[in-house]
């Protein structure tokens, strides 16, 4: 096991960019939890693991997988967080093929970390294997994104594409997420359906809207303007699949 270097750490540093990611097809994840994780999945290719000094028994060295050691100065240099954890690592990023078969989650324009997150962990807990993001959607390898995600980020496909060219293409009912749809109980669900989730503060786009084929929505009766787009998809998908 080496010591980690002052260019490691620049390399790995450089990775909070997104077109660095994107250039060289990895990502970073922080903690403890989600890197054993992602070393325990089959589909996940590590690059490099960096672990504290202190918690050197956390990974065993089998010589395969680059392993370095740090002290708290290097690992707070490659923390995104406020308090850096025992163990980092660098992934190699899975291309995932869009599937015809299953009930798919569609986004268009989830701009918040936070809840591309949590939306990529309820599409985990729900058994949603894929999800479809417009271009313009947050990066699912952004740091703040894997955080929330909470390990989904091993388990859930994310792709990225035109959702015009993408929803005129396919040929299951469209589910989309507005004001003045349907009651989201009455309706009859798909199981090769698609539910689409509009931005967190313009909802679903005026191009997108003629693919909707079920307006559904979560009838209000407090005083709330708008729910948070992350809940209102756990309410739909807990619907969905009930």
């Amino acid at each position: 096991m080496e010591v980690i270097s002052k260019a490691k750490i620049k390399w790995i540093r450089s990775l909070q960019q997104k077109k660095t990611r994107e250039l060289e097809g990895i990502f970073v994840v922080e903690g403890e939890k989600m890197v054993l994780e992602g070393l325990a999945t089959a589909t996940s290719e590590v690059v490099c693991i960096i672990v504290h000094k202190n918690a050197l028994d956390l990974v065993q060295d089998d010589q395969n997988t680059p392993l370095f050691s740090a002290g708290n100065t290097e690992m707070e240099q490659l923390s995104t967080l406020k308090t850096p954890n025992k163990l980092v690592a660098v992934f190699k990023r899975k291309e995932h093929q869009i599937s015809n078969q299953g009930f798919k989650l569609v986004l268009d324009t989830i701009q918040d970390p936070g809840n591309m997150g949590t939306i990529m962990r309820l599409a985990d807990w729900f058994g949603i294997q894929q999800i479809i993001c417009s271009n313009e959607t947050v990066d699912c390898y952004n740091s703040k994104v894997i955080q929330a995600s909470m390990g989904a980020i091993f388990r859930v496909g994310v792709t990225y594409t035109d959702l015009n060219t993408y929803l005129s293409a396919v040929n299951v009912p469209i589910y989309g997420a507005l004001l003045n749809g349907e009651n989201y109980h009455s309706v009859d669900y798909h199981s090769d359906g698609i539910l689409l989730m509009g931005n967190e503060g313009n909802g679903i786009s005026e191009q997108l809207l003629p693919f909707v084929q079920h307006a559904v929505t979560i009838p209000r009766i407090g005083q709330a303007e708008s729910l948070n787009v992350a809940t209102a998809t756990a309410i739909l998908l807990a619907e969905i699949r009930k």
